[in-house]
């Protein structure tokens, strides 16, 4: 059994064998006849040395930015404004019901009166055992007591009109106005609700100057520096990607306990076109690589396979499946697929096929 094991299996290893050569004779006789002859435009490859980048997404913020909350306790009697809406420096914006602070200031004017009156009292009573300490009419004892007495009276006149200050001071904000010229980009309350100190009723916002904000990893932070430029990438209406160019302002080194990532603010010129809340990519320069890029026009998908056609020596045609990388109007990166010294068809490739002969019509 095993001698017919051998001889079957050498007779299947000849009949390869001849196979193999019959398609080798086929191969060389595809080879010796070409294709149609094509005239091309071709490039000769070589790689560049380009910026390797951290692509971080970002938001767009405005550097100046208020959250309006009430300073005292109070419902929320009328909200003059809405969002979107244009407003000044000083323009009312909400009210809160004063009748507390009313009340408080009632108080507070009635005290200011008694103690107004107790001092005048006081103080006629100092004068006139000051003149009877003279004549010698009553003790030194008793004397200083009522000096004591005016001395007591007059800082509790001073403490009932500081309280009064104070109590009219509170009604006062009860009228909440802006604190800068913007817009009204959020409401967070609305009337009738209780409003608290520290807790927002509005967002104001002044786009004049308007920050990029995203979070970077360690390693990209470690080589940032405040006043580098930075590359920011952004959607235009037309579906188009735009760049704009903005600065480092802000590096803060304590990394975000869960994304374990820094905050960094870039400043942008205010030619930009951004508003508040955009989305935007922000390209952080991490380093160099040699790079490999081919014309738009080399770029081709045939049966939905991404390549370029290469010329060989004999100036025959070969078309290459590529990676591409990134893209943009003067051409398109190479990750794989060809290398440097090959020369592609950059004009003419339309009607061209794996095969066919090509004839230089300029090099570049």
């Amino acid at each position: 059994m095993k001698v017919f094991d051998r001889y079957t299996l050498s007779v299947l290893a000849l009949a390869c064998a001849m196979l193999l050569a019959g398609c080798q004779g086929q191969d060389k006789s595809a080879q010796a006849a070409p294709g149609k002859t094509v005239a091309v435009q071709l490039l000769t490859l070589s790689a560049a040395t380009v910026a390797e980048t951290d692509a971080t997404p970002g938001s767009v913020v405005a550097e100046n930015r208020v959250e309006v909350a009430s300073r005292l306790m109070g419902y929320i009697r009328d909200i003059r404004v809405h969002e979107g809406e244009a407003v000044k420096k000083g323009q009312l914006l909400f009210t809160i019901d004063p009748t507390d602070i009313q009340g408080q200031v009632t108080q507070a004017r009635a005290g200011m009166a008694q103690a107004e009156a107790a001092l005048m009292d006081a103080k006629t009573d100092a004068e006139r055992f000051s003149q009877l300490f003279k004549d010698e009419s009553v003790s030194r004892q008793t004397f200083e007591k009522m000096q004591l007495k005016y001395q007591i009276a007059q800082s509790q006149a001073g403490a009932a009109k500081a309280g009064l200050q104070t109590a009219e001071s509170q009604l006062r904000y009860a009228e909440v106005r802006s604190p800068m010229d913007g817009v009204i980009t959020q409401k967070l309350a609305a009337s009738g609700d209780l409003a608290a100190p520290g807790r927002p009723v509005l967002s104001v916002e002044n786009g004049a100057k308007l920050q990029v904000q995203a979070s970077v990893s360690d390693p990209t932070f470690a080589r940032l520096k405040l006043g580098d430029s930075v590359m920011v990438e952004m959607d235009s209406k037309d579906g188009k990607v735009g760049l704009v160019e903005a600065r480092i302002a802000r590096l803060v080194p304590a990394a975000d306990v869960t994304s374990h990532t820094h905050l960094v603010k870039l400043d942008l010129p205010a030619t930009a076109g951004l508003q508040s809340g955009a989305f935007v990519r922000v390209r952080f320069a991490v380093g160099t690589r040699q790079s490999l890029r081919v014309p738009s026009a080399a770029f081709l998908q045939r049966a939905g396979i991404d390549g370029a056609f290469t010329v060989d020596e004999e100036g025959i045609a070969h078309y290459r499946m590529v990676t591409p990388g990134a893209k943009d109007s003067t051409g398109v990166e190479i990750l794989a697929g060809l290398r440097s010294g090959d020369r592609v068809v950059v004009s003419g490739n339309a009607e061209l096929n794996s095969g066919d002969r090509v004839t230089p019509a300029g090099k570049r």
